[in-house]
């Protein structure tokens, strides 16, 4: 729970008897490489709190994959559409290495944001920054070309940068492999 604790404190003040209240409700589970933890169009019942390995989230649209998201050590992922709609989700998320996890059900990680004000105050701030991420990314796709855009990737996602597949780093980017692989061959 190291590095999840560490990354909820460093988010917002949080106490001790948060934190045990919280692993009270949590299951240690442990992922293969290419698992896909939540599947489009079915309920997953879960929510998982990554303590070691990478994910991604993606969409599948015409039979092609479309990256929307990593996720790394510390971070939590869940379907956003079954946690405040109660509905089947519209992506699917994978672990891209073998992932060290702890998992909570769905209703019990709710039952906590009603009920701890802490907690509450964590979510909230784990969606305001994920929404400036989202936002951030849509303005650069719009805005930046190709290789700047992999320069801001790079600086916010240094590790996801060396241990992911390119093809998955040029679908979040919106660009083409053989882009990525020339913009990469010419750095430094």
């Amino acid at each position: 729970m190291k590095n999840i604790i560490e990354s909820i404190r460093k988010q917002c003040p949080i106490s001790d008897s948060t934190i045990e209240e919280l692993e009270s409700y949590l299951t240690p589970c442990t992922f293969p490489k290419k698992y896909q933890l939540i599947k489009e169009g079915i309920y997953c019942k879960y929510a998982y709190f990554i303590e070691k390995g990478i994910i991604r989230a993606y969409w599948v649209v015409n039979g092609e994959e479309y990256t929307t998201s990593f996720g790394t050590e510390g971070g939590i992922v869940f379907s956003m559409d079954e946690l405040y709609y109660n509905r089947k989700s519209e992506e699917y998320v994978e672990t891209l290495e073998e992932v060290q996890a702890y998992r909570i059900s769905i209703t019990d990680l709710q039952h906590l944001f009603e009920t701890n004000l802490e907690l509450c105050n964590w979510g909230r701030i784990i969606h305001q920054n994920e929404y400036r991420r989202l936002h951030r990314s849509h303005k650069e796709r719009l805005s930046l070309p190709a290789k700047e855009r992999y320069e801001e990737f790079q600086k916010q996602f240094p590790e996801i940068c060396r241990k992911v597949n390119l093809k998955y780093i040029a679908s979040y980017l919106g660009i083409t492999l053989s882009t990525l692989s020339r913009l990469r061959s010419k750095k430094p």
